[in-house]
């Protein structure tokens, strides 16, 4: 879609967001090239201003979202890689921890919770003010979050009380700047604080606007298959990590499977922070690793 046919049909573009926001549950993983993150200080506390922005040409929606697993095995290797049923393939640990919530066993059931899958959410964005890295002001990025900033911009778009109107976020003319404000809350990183404004255009010289939409990285392209590792690569992986030596078979002393539900369906018991130092990476664990530093902070 052109410049000149984005702005033209932008009074539809809410109504489509709101019902791809429903079916929203698959998406695929990006590159660390251009990728921003809000810097908190020694408290935990950060602030930043960005501005959501539109589907760039070719995409369907201004966000993709991928899921992931990361998790510690019994000798200290990580399993840290995207999940295949982001792309609508099998994936092992789905299938491994759809065994251990099947067995009947409790033990199993944790280590099933504990390896679940983790949705995350990919846009681009302009950064308005960084407070803590002001070089970064006036710039695009992709910008990596979690479902609780999801959440505050499906009530963007869908408000509770009546009165409250509507607002696209990713519309250049009446989106809203998203004012983010992080706090430490029990140790734990906490966006409750975080708002979006009141709307107003993002520039009135549509030239302005133009050059920052034909700069818009195509997020679909992230989504691709060629950005997954094997299925075969991740069950290897899998099975290294948790020194798995063959295909085992559910546990000979529990009952006979009742649940089929995927765990991954299920709420977490979310694990306190782990002091352990980073873990040293395998061969094929470099990129993997620093993709996947600080993940933990999106939600």
């Amino acid at each position: 879609m052109s410049f000149a046919s984005m702005k033209k049909s932008r009074q539809a573009e809410l109504d489509k967001l709101k019902s791809q926001i429903e079916s929203t549950n698959k998406g695929g993983a990006g590159n660390r090239d251009n990728f921003w993150k809000p810097e908190r200080d020694k408290a935990g506390n950060g602030q930043a201003i960005i501005r959501f922005l539109p589907a760039a040409e070719g995409d369907t929606t201004p966000w993709i979202t991928y899921y992931d697993h990361w998790f510690k095995g019994p000798t200290g290797q990580y399993y840290t890689e995207k999940s295949l049923t982001t792309i609508g393939q099998d994936d092992p640990v789905s299938e491994f921890n759809s065994r251990l919530w099947n067995s009947g066993v409790d033990a199993d059931k944790d280590q099933a919770r504990a390896q679940k899958r983790k949705m995350h959410y990919v846009a681009n964005i302009l950064v308005i003010k960084d407070f803590a890295n002001p070089e970064n002001d006036n710039k695009t990025f992709q910008y990596r979050f979690g479902p609780k900033i999801f959440d505050k911009i499906k009530d963007a778009m869908n408000p509770v009380f009546d009165g409250d109107e509507p607002v696209n976020p990713f519309d250049f003319w009446e989106g809203a700047d998203f004012h983010m404000k992080i706090t430490n809350v029990e140790g734990w990183v906490n966006y409750d604080k975080s708002h979006f404004r009141d709307k107003r255009v993002l520039s009135e010289d549509d030239a302005k606007l133009e050059e920052i939409y034909n700069g818009l990285t195509p997020l679909s392209s992230l989504i691709a298959p060629d950005k997954f590792k094997s299925y075969a690569e991740l069950k290897a992986k899998l099975n290294r990590v948790l020194c798995i030596e063959a295909e085992e078979p559910v546990r000979p002393s529990a009952p006979a499977p009742t649940v089929s539900r995927d765990p991954d369906e299920f709420a977490p018991t979310r694990p306190a922070p782990s002091a352990d130092p980073a873990p040293a990476a395998d061969d094929d664990d470099d990129d993997t690793l620093s993709f996947f530093q600080g993940l933990a902070d999106e939600d």
